[in-house]
Parts: structure tokens; sequence; C-alpha cells
């Protein structure tokens, strides 16, 4: 484990985070053998577990605290939480909602964008298909991602 440390909740836009001690930072590098681009890890928030993603903004490191993690603990911006965070090495896959998989399938320039989307790209779209609870509203935006992945 990384260790644990306190810090006080900050905000930027709109977006809640803390920021990370070196020795925290250097210890979760360490074991996910990368300094660079987005790193998963997990750990509690005041007793309460969570993953997340930690991402260098503007220079420095971020561990964003998403509603669910501040509704679980109560936590508002200027509070400071108590935080243990380690490296989370499992894989994170977010799965093709089978109704895009078939409208990939049935469209090669859509399904070849679709594979050139950087990976990040990639699971924004199904993790956002996924959320959506009407058939209506999922072939809505099913139609929009391939008029995207199709366009000129």
């Amino acid at each position: 484990m990384a260790g644990t440390f306190s810090a006080k909740i900050y905000i930027i836009g709109v977006n809640p985070y803390v920021l990370l001690p070196k020795e925290i930072l250097e210890s979760i590098f360490k074991d996910a053998k990368k300094n660079r681009g987005p790193i998963p890890v997990k750990g509690k928030i005041n007793n309460h577990e969570f993953i997340q993603t930690l991402v260098k903004y503007s220079g420095k490191w971020r561990l964003y605290l998403n509603t669910p993690m501040r509704q679980a603990t109560g936590l508002v911006v200027g509070d400071t939480a108590d935080f243990q965070l380690e490296y989370d090495p499992q894989e994170r896959i977010v799965p093709m909602h089978p109704l895009l998989q078939n409208a990939l399938s049935k469209n090669k320039k859509a399904k070849s964008n679709f594979e050139k989307l950087p990976f990040y790209r990639q699971k924004e779209i199904k993790r956002y298909l996924g959320f959506l609870k009407s058939e209506e509203s999922l072939r809505r935006n099913i139609d929009k991602v391939m008029e995207m992945l199709t366009s000129e």
C-alpha cells in the first residue's frame, strides 16, 4: 500500500480534488511502474472505499473526488479528509453495449474509426452508452456515435 495521508479538498472548475504528498505519489509511481498518463488507484476516504484514477492536470497530480465519494462521506470543498491510497493493478474493462457492437459490425468504416480512437475515448463512449436507461435514448445516442465515426 502506498500510504495514508490527510488532505484538504480543493476545487478546480466544478471538480473537487486533493493533492497527494510527494512520498505517496512516488510509491504509487513505483508500484504502477510509470509516472505518466492516468494511473488507477483504490483506497479509502474517511474509511469509505473507492476506486479512482490519478491524473496530472496543470502540472499537478490530482485525485478527483466524484459525487459518490463525497456523498458517502458527507465531505465538501474546504473539508480535510483522511485517505488510504494505493495503486490498483486490476484491469478496468468497460464492456461494449451489444447494440453498439452490432452497429459497428455492420459498418466497416465506423468500426475502423472506432478502433483508431484513443483507448480513453473508446472507454468514454462505451461507459456513456452503458449508463443510458431507455432503449430510445440508447438507440439515438448510438446513431450519433455512428454518425461521428463515419463523417469525414
